[in-house]
């Protein structure tokens, strides 16, 4: 224990280093979807993340735009915990048969006009975990997509690139 404790005081930590505090991509963008979001609806987006059974790969960068470098609510996006509440419907991972009335539910609990992006590869098509027993497949298979963002994961640039694509004029 004691030589582990030592070797976590020496080595630096294993993560990618933080982005630039004053990134003017990344503000440029921010602005951009909020005023997307405020013509498109009056107000801001509001957020529901639903997890239809996936590695959490996806889930890591959904929260990263929430941390202290990508603080997607200073940009007038927020996630809420209803879907109730929500305008759009961000869905991550294959649809598991467990998770598939659970995704249908939060679908229909959602009032219109709403969104549904689907979130990385597995999201399209079911990923590596297509044709498993356990599985449905991606989430177009369950309830209509409206957009989907590719990657695995997605970056949180991407992401917010997405929900701007989203909210462009029709």
């Amino acid at each position: 224990m004691r030589k582990t404790f030592l070797e976590g005081l020496l080595h630096r930590p294993l993560t990618d280093p933080p982005p630039a505090l004053d990134d003017p991509e990344l503000a440029e963008l921010g602005r951009k979807l909020d005023a997307a979001a405020r013509r498109r609806l009056g107000r801001s987006l509001a957020i529901r993340e639903v997890d239809a059974g996936s590695c959490n790969g996806c889930e890591l960068e959904i929260h990263a735009l929430n941390n202290a470098f990508h603080d997607l609510e200073r940009f007038g996006l927020r996630f809420v915990a209803s879907p109730r509440h929500a305008d759009v419907l961000l869905v991550t991972g294959p649809v598991t048969r467990n998770m598939r009335e659970a995704l249908e539910r939060t679908w229909r609990a959602t009032p219109d006009p709403k969104w549904v992006v689907a979130v990385g590869d597995c999201a399209l098509d079911g990923g590596l975990f297509a044709g498993g027993y356990a599985c449905v497949g991606g989430v177009s298979a369950v309830v209509p997509v409206d957009l989907h963002i590719r990657g695995c994961p997605p970056m949180p640039a991407q992401l917010l690139k997405g929900l701007l694509t989203l909210l462009a004029p029709p």
